[in-house]
């Protein structure tokens, strides 16, 4: 709009209608009952505005507050996932303590079964390859008095022998590997024959019992025992329970599969019996005289 070359801008036009409108709308408030048609026009333009504007303002403040929880969720996952994993290692310390513990438990069982020989608790470092504790090394050597072709016990009867000894390791054989013998009896009848260990067999975990006569009275669930007869192996001590009796392909003799009474896929602790007892068994040239 211009009035003799005077110039308005049209802001100031806009402003100025603002201005006389609210003052319309006021002065005529308190007596009026009808809306006027400028007013009616405002409100076509206004209320959608409003509207639009409300609709903003609460997408707006969805989106501030997911923003916050998400934030605050985040921070709450952190230190529960912190509290998982410090309760999971304290869990793996608990059932480790009690694995130990269940393992003492059973050494010391096994030490109150056979009393009359002195034992050492040695643990288990390394083994051949393979699922089998055939050949295996303990922790304790000649520094600890153990010698070689010194028992050894697990679990609740027969582990094998000490095979090679250094001062702070010996070498176990145990009786499941294809080179070990020992001589046995059946608890139950006392009847006689040697225990070995053999290849095949150890896969699943058994050994063969050889040279039982066809008389022999000895029957699937017998425990068998080291006997007097060896000169290694202290006689009384659990070596397994016969599993199966087959005869011989000669048909002169039979033999027996027999499950060991140790676990020979878990070993991790062993008691060793540190005398020799060859050098304790009595000599019959000696006691003839």
């Amino acid at each position: 709009m211009k009035f003799k070359n005077v110039s308005i801008p049209r802001k100031y036009i806009l402003i100025i209608v603002t201005i006389v409108t609210m003052v319309t709308i006021i002065v005529t408030l308190p007596n009026r009952k009808q809306v006027t048609a400028l007013e009616k026009g405002l409100g076509y333009i206004v209320i959608p505005g409003q509207k639009i504007l409300i609709k903003i303002q609460h997408w707006a403040n969805e989106k501030i507050a997911f923003v916050f929880n998400t934030y605050e969720i985040q921070e709450q996952n952190k230190k529960l996932l912190a509290e998982v994993d410090e309760l999971r290692y304290e869990n793996k310390i608990l059932q480790q303590y009690k694995k130990d513990n269940e393992n003492l438990r059973s050494l010391l069982e096994l030490d109150q079964k056979y009393p009359d020989y002195p034992k050492v608790g040695a643990q288990v470092i390394g083994k051949n390859p393979g699922n089998w504790f055939d050949v295996f090394l303990i922790d304790k050597g000649t520094n600890h008095n153990l010698d070689i072709d010194m028992v050894v016990m697990a679990d609740s009867g027969l582990v094998g022998r000490i095979i090679e000894v250094g001062p702070n390791y010996s070498k176990v054989l145990s009786i499941i590997d294809d080179t070990s013998s020992v001589s046995a009896q059946v608890l139950r009848t006392n009847e006689v024959g040697v225990v070995r260990g053999d290849k095949i067999l150890m896969n699943d975990g058994l050994c063969k019992v050889q040279h039982i006569t066809m008389e022999a009275q000895m029957i699937q669930g017998d425990e068998m025992v080291t006997s007097h007869l060896g000169d290694i192996y202290p006689p009384g001590i659990l070596i397994g329970t016969i599993k199966e009796i087959k005869t011989e392909s000669h048909g002169l003799t039979k033999y027996a599969l027999l499950e060991p009474a140790v676990d020979f896929q878990h070993l991790e602790e062993v008691l060793v019996i540190n005398q020799v007892w060859k050098e304790k068994k009595p000599n019959l040239k000696e006691s003839a005289k």
